[in-house]
């Protein structure tokens, strides 16, 4: 399966794809064929045409309507579209050269408010990331900012009217548009009614999943915020990924062996969840960007022959940074009653030494001891003499000692980068993927389609509607029509 999948096989058999995020990532540039055709140089393009505006972008050369430079760019996408750069801004923010960037995925409104609120329209490019341009909470995002764009346009050009005559911007023109908003699309007509200037298109294929393309155009703003020499110094460390997958016998292979410690937890264990904690602050998002990765792709109980599996699949992905997590939700993981195996992740240096690199020490020293606790636990024995050392009275040692033993063999796998930089960051993230496709390999689903985010999808278009109507509502179970109406009263 995996050589199918680099050589560009149909892999995802349900929508009769290839899956080829690693292309995106090949800088070897060797061949890679979908049927019989070389996908090398559409995604050299493609990267060619993001190095171009990435460099006008933070050179100045590209201006809004007004000749201003930009300063802020908003990614107004969801799922795929909005995960994976998020986490990879935040996670490289340290390397900001380009503007500040912001995201908006939510389509309740209260997401876009607060981010455009903060913006002036002059110095603010949106990038719309859709592959069809009709993602309805994409679109009504993209829509919602680009009336406010106009609105503000509007208010703008009757002042310069009032002071200058020889201003010729006419008022609301749309042709504005064109200068503040770019498309990350395969819909060419869709985004040109839009008002974006097909020129300032980004595209990607069918081949690029949608939790696996940050890789691809769909990281445009990543490269513009961290510059595109550090957005391809990220593809070369998932390349290094690839190729070690690729390359390194099964026993020595990082991703199988994080895909079958997995399978143990789960498949022989009993495992539900898995958490993942990152001991770095840049990586606050990592684990809500894997809850995607994983969950959208292994969370299947349909076999690839489609019978239904008679074993646990995929877990529930989870965590948070350390050490916030220690006063939060360690508590389970070291003494409650469910197997819970944790991923510990840390830089060895850290990219803000500050008082001497006191806080990084103290931060390792934790990772560190968090990892041995859960693995060494604490004995009865070793709890009663602690007491005793410190005097406590023989009662209170009789009543309190059961709530002081740690019975250990709690799994967890350490993870150790150099530092957080672009290129260890994209070989991190290349490694889950790669454990998440054996995974789903032994479980024999396929990793790489997401029925199960369309049925809810479905029922809204019928259900929106109907809060717009007038009348009680009677067509859903009992449940969803007392809920419905409920919400209509007010």
């Amino acid at each position: 399966m995996r050589t199918a999948m680099f050589n560009g096989d149909r892999i995802n058999f349900t929508e009769n794809r290839a899956v080829l995020h690693i292309a995106l990532r090949n800088r070897s540039n060797k061949p890679i064929l979908v049927d019989g055709k070389d996908v090398m140089p559409d995604v050299n393009r493609v990267l060619a045409h993001m190095e171009d505006f990435c460099h006008k972008i933070i050179s100045g050369a590209w201006t809004g309507y007004t000749g201003q430079k930009i300063k802020d760019v908003v990614n107004i996408g969801i799922g795929g579209s909005d995960l994976g750069p998020l986490m990879v801004c935040e996670a490289l923010r340290h390397y900001q050269v380009g503007p500040n960037v912001h995201f908006v995925s939510n389509v309740d409104g209260t997401h876009i408010a607060e981010v455009i609120k903060k913006l002036n329209p002059e110095t603010t490019l949106f990038i719309i990331a859709s592959k069809t341009f009709t993602t309805q909470e994409t679109i009504t995002n993209a829509e919602t900012a680009k009336e406010w764009f106009l609105a503000k346009v509007f208010t703008l050009v009757q002042s310069l009217f009032t002071i200058a005559s020889e201003y010729t911007f006419q008022a609301g023109d749309k042709s504005a548009v064109a200068k503040h908003f770019v498309a990350l699309s395969t819909n060419v007509p869709k985004a040109t009614e839009f008002g974006i200037d097909p020129a300032n298109m980004f595209e990607f294929w069918d081949w690029v999943g949608g939790r696996y393309s940050l890789w691809s155009a769909i990281g445009l703003s990543i490269a513009v915020h961290v510059g595109f020499d550090n957005f391809k110094k990220l593809l070369e460390g998932a390349h290094a990924a690839d190729q070690h997958f690729v390359n390194q016998p099964l026993d020595r292979n990082v991703p199988v062996i994080m895909a079958m410690l997995g399978v143990l937890y789960i498949n022989v264990y009993g495992a539900e969840t898995h958490a993942l904690l990152p001991y770095d602050q840049y990586l606050h998002r990592f684990a809500a960007y894997f809850q995607q990765g994983d969950m959208e792709s292994n969370g299947k109980f349909v076999t690839r022959e489609g019978g239904r599996v008679d074993y646990s699949t995929g877990p529930v992905v989870w965590g948070e940074p350390g050490t916030n997590g220690q006063h939060a939700f360690y508590q389970l993981i070291h003494q409650g009653t469910r197997l819970i195996p944790c991923d510990f992740i840390a830089p060895a240096k850290t990219l803000n030494p500050i008082r001497n690199g006191l806080h990084h020490q103290i931060l390792l020293a934790n990772f560190l001891a968090q990892t041995e606790a859960l693995m060494k636990g604490k004995t009865r024995e070793e709890a009663e003499a602690e007491l005793k050392a410190a005097n406590t009275p023989a009662d209170k040692i009789a009543k309190i000692l059961p709530h002081k033993v740690f019975e250990g063999n709690r799994p967890t796998t350490s993870i150790v980068l150099p530092v957080v930089s672009p290129y260890t960051l994209g070989l991190l993230i290349a490694l889950y993927e790669h454990k998440i496709f054996v995974q789903g390999v032994v479980w024999d689903i396929n990793s790489y389609d997401q029925w199960g985010v369309e049925l809810g999808k479905q029922l809204a278009k019928v259900i929106q509607p109907e809060l717009a109507s007038k009348g009680t509502v009677t067509s859903h179970d009992v449940s969803t029509n007392g809920l419905i109406n409920f919400i209509k009263s007010f």
